[in-house]
């Protein structure tokens, strides 16, 4: 299968290196080379908002040192490349997940805050449904992200295993549901149409053509889908539809522990 172009990846660039930008000293000071008005921050940012503003496949040194209005070389007395540039916009844009006491909430409201949260930030940051996390950036805010939305399910009778399972299973749902969102808005505006127009200029032509009797459910259902929502798929309804299901299976686990206790 052919690597996809626009796909990169966290954890790809040099450990060594990598680790120690992600848990580098605030208050250490660049090298005697380094220029005044640069800082690893500084250049994080403005990658993020090239990221943000084109997209993950746009990103380069040289387009983010034309941000800063610096020369490409002088970027590198900082970090030493792409692959841990990534890796430290990953880190940094995960802090940005909100970390509420969860005070009296009951585990349901718990992890239903943490996939808001999730699908909020990949809606914040698409690029980041670009980029390949199954080795993630071991940073301090991945850490404090990943230790934080695992209270949500601490304490409830599931095994350590469990947990990790049940928080991957809401993260995933909502990345899944967000870049399905972010193809559709990428779509409209690729093309000039939304998906209601593109329903509506097809939906009365395919049903002139199609037999309704040769494929009663798909029709049947797809004429309700369209009429509910004036698209053949709402993102924003999938999100909350499956988050409401995952929760009640999740609950269904909760209680079987509950009950062999």
């Amino acid at each position: 299968m052919a690597k996809d172009a626009t796909k990169a990846n966290s954890g790809a660039g040099d450990p060594a290196r990598s680790l120690a930008l992600l848990w580098r000293d605030q208050t250490q000071r660049p090298s005697r080379h380094g220029r005044r008005d640069l800082s690893v921050d500084r250049i994080v940012l403005a990658a993020i908002e090239v990221a943000d503003t084109d997209g993950v496949a746009a990103l380069s040194m040289r387009r983010v040192a034309d941000k800063l209005g610096v020369g490409t070389m002088s970027l590198y007395t900082y970090v030493p490349g792409k692959a841990e540039l990534i890796d430290l916009m990953l880190d940094t844009v995960y802090g940005e997940t909100a970390k509420p006491d969860p005070g009296e909430l009951g585990w349901r409201e718990r992890l239903e805050q943490v996939a808001r949260e999730n699908w909020a930030l990949f809606q914040r940051h698409p690029w980041m449904l670009h980029v390949g996390v199954s080795r993630p950036p071991l940073g301090p805010n991945v850490m404090a992200k990943y230790d934080y939305e695992l209270r949500a399910v601490a304490g409830i009778g599931l095994t350590e295993v469990e947990m990790d399972s049940v928080l991957n299973l809401v993260v995933g749902h909502a990345e899944t549901t967000a870049c399905r969102a972010h193809e559709a808005a990428e779509t409209e505006r690729d093309t000039g149409m939304t998906d209601q127009q593109w329903w509506q200029a097809r939906g009365p032509l395919l049903s002139s053509l199609i037999d309704a009797s040769r494929f009663p459910l798909a029709s049947a259902v797809g004429q309700a889908v369209g009429a509910a929502h004036g698209t053949a798929y709402d993102a924003a309804h999938n999100f909350e539809f499956g988050l409401r299901r995952i929760l009640d299976g999740v609950e269904v686990l909760v209680a079987s522990r509950a009950a062999q206790g």
